[in-house]
């Protein structure tokens, strides 16, 4: 047991694309289809129930993943501050489902999901493949977030607008601008923006420092309008002439 939190793991490499990342892929699709299906029946006070769980798994899980490189001497100020983008949102997305905050939903909804995606698509956790903690805390962190925030859309009736699309995009821009210079105080590399991860990432395929900074502005803006694409298809349908007359009659 004390081999799944060992810090030189000599059980099976995580693989990319592996059979186990596809698994847990599925796990994480099949809790986010039951939110946005069967999830949306559930009482008020199930749905709080629902909401308290999901935030303090999200809790526990990043305090033990701090926990864990604490102990094995890695915790260090230039990289386990809140301040990578996934790290940030989970502890927004644990305020967010304690209080319903809408405004802190229209940030998790865009940004958390668009950086989970890529974490559960291209996870950073080195060699440690299933079953060691880190897979596991990095599939429940990341998938944690998406489920997250599309708790608040099912169960709450939450859901972005364009206006959140501006706001999303401007303060997208002011955490960049901030992180930066933290970067830059304590020779980190938060929201990799000094330099690329060492473990595969979409980020290779975006050319060098600091070509690939504008193509991570580029891609964010076009996963932030993709995301919003099924609320704008609703929003066409529901102003079309054939849905207005039928709502009429």
């Amino acid at each position: 047991m004390a081999d799944l939190f060992a810090l030189y793991w000599d059980g099976p490499p995580f693989v990319l694309f592996s059979p186990p990342h596809w698994i847990a892929l599925a796990c994480v699709a099949t809790a986010c289809g039951w939110v946005l299906g069967p999830g949306r029946a559930l009482s008020p006070i199930a749905g709080r129930y629902w909401r308290y769980t999901l935030a303090a798994i999200l809790a526990i899980n990043e305090i033990a993943y701090n926990v864990w490189f604490w102990v094995h001497g890695l915790w260090s100020i230039q990289y386990m501050l809140p301040l990578h983008l996934c790290t940030l949102f989970t502890w927004l997305s644990v305020i967010m489902l304690l209080t319903r905050s809408y405004r802190i939903f229209e940030f998790a909804y865009f940004m958390g999901i668009g950086g989970a995606v890529q974490a559960l698509l291209t996870p950073d956790i080195g060699v440690y493949g299933f079953p060691h903690f880190r897979a596991f805390q990095s599939f429940i962190s990341h998938g944690g977030i998406v489920l997250a925030a599309l708790t608040m859309i099912a169960l709450e009736g939450y859901r972005p607008t364009w206006r959140s699309v501006g706001r999303v995009i401007i303060g997208a821009n002011l955490l960049m601008a901030a992180v930066g210079v933290v970067n830059w105080l304590l020779d980190s590399n938060y929201l990799f923006l000094a330099r690329k991860p060492y473990t595969p990432s979409l980020l290779d395929l975006l050319g060098p420092w600091p070509i690939y900074i504008i193509w991570m502005e580029v891609i964010g803006i076009i996963t932030i309008l993709l995301l919003y694409l099924p609320f704008a298809l609703a929003d066409l349908r529901q102003r079309s002439p054939m849905t207005a007359s039928r709502v009429r009659r």
